[in-house]
């Protein structure tokens, strides 16, 4: 299946309740990011209906870089390459934003840990955690 990744206006209403309805059907143990900022994708499977999503942020701690705050895609559409479909989109996003770096953190999951990976993300240990206890840092220079 042909599978669309757009960026889209978070601030409308229509996708700002398909972000958060998304957010609980991919993440259903975690609480919903509100999408007040920065730049969300959608991916949009079979029909325009959407499927997964990401946001990429301002980090809160330095100015040249963004954080990749969330993604999800919904398990029927898992293992078709579109979590590395949405970090290689925001990549772009932060490259014509000129920022210098991305930073994200997992938590227990290696399918993502190793998505980033592929993408060319690099774990490491921030001087001053933001996470959850047991999360694992990583950072890509631009």
């Amino acid at each position: 299946m042909p599978y669309k990744i757009r960026l889209i206006d978070h601030k409308e209403p229509k996708w700002r309740a398909t972000l958060k309805s998304l957010q609980k059907e991919c993440l259903p143990g975690d609480t919903v990011y509100a999408p007040n900022n920065g730049y969300w994708h959608l991916v949009f499977g079979q029909d325009m209906v959407p499927v997964g999503f990401s946001g990429l942020v301002p980090s809160q701690r330095w100015s040249d870089c963004m954080y990749l705050c969330r993604s999800g895609v919904l398990p029927a559409h898992r293992g078709q390459g579109l979590q590395k479909r949405l970090i290689r989109a925001r990549i772009q996003v932060a490259k014509e934003n000129n920022m210098n770096w991305l930073v994200t953190d997992t938590h227990s999951n290696p399918a993502s840990a190793n998505s980033l990976i592929t993408c060319g993300f690099k774990m490491f240990d921030p001087t001053e955690p933001w996470a959850a206890k047991g999360a694992v840092y990583w950072r890509m220079k631009l």
